[in-house]
């Protein structure tokens, strides 16, 4: 009985000492060296990606994300898609409402209202759903090539740049789809209006 529970409390012992052994092999594994191998490869092969596909200005300041939307009140801008979280990456999500939710009613049609007073010379019937309808996350950084050339008259307006000039402006900045098939085509609103700035000076 004795040299039984002695084998028995050996054969224990030396269970917990593999099983130690396996999670600090598994520790170091996949916690230090995978990361740092993934991190390094990623910083070699895709580094603009890897850091965050920041944008700069003229001026190699960091203005922000081509991942991320920010919100333009000046209506000499191009306007991005609504977002109830106002673009704050740390909350990305949006309210799950129906169509017939009172409070998504009440922004849609106050998001008309405010379409009507910037935009006077556009056709309410030429508004882009999407200017007024907020996407999953609430951060998306794109707007459809409808939705910036009905924002023309009125950038044109307050800026004195042609429409032939917008227009052209939006044209390169168009983006197609991603292999040609997936996706749509976009526009990041940040990028046009970082040239739109510079064809202002």
């Amino acid at each position: 009985m004795n040299q039984s529970a002695s084998s028995s409390a050996s054969g224990g012992g030396s269970i917990l000492i593999i099983a130690i052994r396996a999670s600090i092999a598994f520790i170091i594994l996949c916690g230090i060296i995978y990361p740092l191998v993934s991190t390094g490869l990623a910083q070699l092969l895709f580094p603009h990606q890897a850091n965050g596909s920041l944008i700069k200005n003229a001026e190699g300041q960091i203005i922000g994300s081509s991942l991320i939307g920010q919100s333009f009140t000046d209506p000499a801008y191009f306007q991005g898609r609504v977002s109830s979280i106002d673009y704050k990456a740390e909350a990305s999500g949006s309210n799950n409402y129906a169509p017939s939710n009172p409070d998504m009613l009440k922004r849609t049609q106050e998001s008309i209202a405010a379409w009507k007073a910037a935009n006077p010379d556009v056709p309410i019937s030429k508004l882009p759903i999407a200017l007024i309808t907020n996407s999953g996350s609430g951060l998306d950084p794109h707007i459809t090539p409808s939705s910036a050339e009905v924002q023309i008259p009125r950038i044109s307006k307050l800026t004195g740049l042609s429409t032939d000039t917008l227009e052209q402006l939006v044209q390169k900045h168009t983006e197609g789809r991603d292999l040609g098939v997936f996706g749509e085509p976009r526009i990041n609103v940040l990028e046009l209006n970082i040239e739109l700035i510079q064809l202002r000076k």
